[in-house]
């Protein structure tokens, strides 16, 4: 196995999963991108961090980006004699926009880039299962890898799938980014082992019609992005959150919580139109709000 000489870069895109009922199984990627650059070296290991994390993450064998590049060389076979690595971050941290699984996507791409051949040794569908199996679930990993609006999951063998599906060009959002982080597995310990059968087969039926809302039918969005089975039982972690959906909902805009949250996203039908800066002036004080279309390309070589 040989690697290749000089720097190889990514961009990956923020996601958004569940969107409303698709609980661990939809996602969709956003035009909002981690920038990051790596090259084998001659020994030792530098990372450098810009933007959220800077100060804040390890800058070792710790920091995620180089785990996930670590299990791939693994998987390919040789680890390098060194590594340089350089993240430009501007995905917010525990926010419910993906920036675990940004760096994820980034790492195991960016290893595979570094090999030779690494696109033959390991395709897309297997660089997919690798990261899904780091992450623990692949509704983020996947749009993130691939863009767009994807659904995944997991068979019983344990093996990881997905399937993209086309998105509406009408189709955008805001989301609305509080200055409180709320852990992932904070907002998972937060729901029950089970719920009722009544709320199961209704999310089973607006997730379902989430899937031809925003491939051609952006009208059905807000029956679509109803959900019974998580964002209550949330709650308690980001009362604010649930609060600014409820009052979206409540005026028509199909809003949910992004992820494990605390993010608010709101569909809406892309960046520039009017009823998308009426969203915008609606963003709490304090909080972030950004206008962002759908990202159609997922994990890419960046240009810049």
């Amino acid at each position: 196995m040989t690697f290749v000489e000089g720097p190889v870069r990514v961009r990956v895109p923020a996601t958004s999963a569940n969107l409303g009922p698709g609980f661990d199984t939809l996602g969709l990627a956003l035009d909002l991108h981690d920038r990051l650059e790596a090259e084998v070296t001659a020994g030792g290991l530098t990372v450098e961090v810009s933007g959220y994390g800077e100060g804040e993450v390890p800058l070792d064998e710790r920091h995620l980006v180089v785990r996930a590049m670590r299990a791939t060389f693994d998987r390919l076979g040789k680890q390098p004699d060194g590594l340089r690595l350089s993240c430009t971050n501007v995905i917010p941290h525990a926010r419910g926009l993906g920036s675990s699984s940004a760096a994820i996507v980034a790492g195991v791409w960016l290893a595979r880039e570094l090999v030779a051949g690494g696109r033959l040794l390991l395709d897309d569908d297997a660089l997919l299962d690798l990261a899904a199996r780091l992450e623990g679930h692949p509704d983020n990993v996947a749009p993130a890898l691939l863009g767009g609006f994807v659904i995944s999951g997991q068979d019983a063998d344990g093996s990881f799938w997905a399937v993209p599906c086309g998105v509406d060009p009408r189709v955008g959002a805001v989301v609305y980014v509080p200055t409180t982080p709320v852990a992932t597995e904070a907002a998972r310990g937060l729901l029950p082992a089970a719920v009722p059968h009544a709320d199961a087969a209704a999310n089973a039926g607006r997730a379902a019609l989430l899937v031809a809302a925003l491939s051609g039918r952006p009208e059905e969005l807000l029956r679509a992005t109803e959900d019974r089975l998580h964002q209550e039982y949330r709650r308690p972690a980001m009362p604010a959150s649930l609060a600014l959906v409820e009052a979206l909902r409540g005026d028509g805009v199909p809003a949910v919580i992004s992820g494990a949250g605390p993010t608010v996203l709101a569909f809406t039908d892309g960046p520039g139109s009017a009823t998308t800066a009426s969203l915008l002036a609606r963003c709490p004080d304090g909080w972030g709000a950004h206008a962002l279309a759908v990202d159609g390309t997922g994990a890419a070589p960046d240009g810049t």
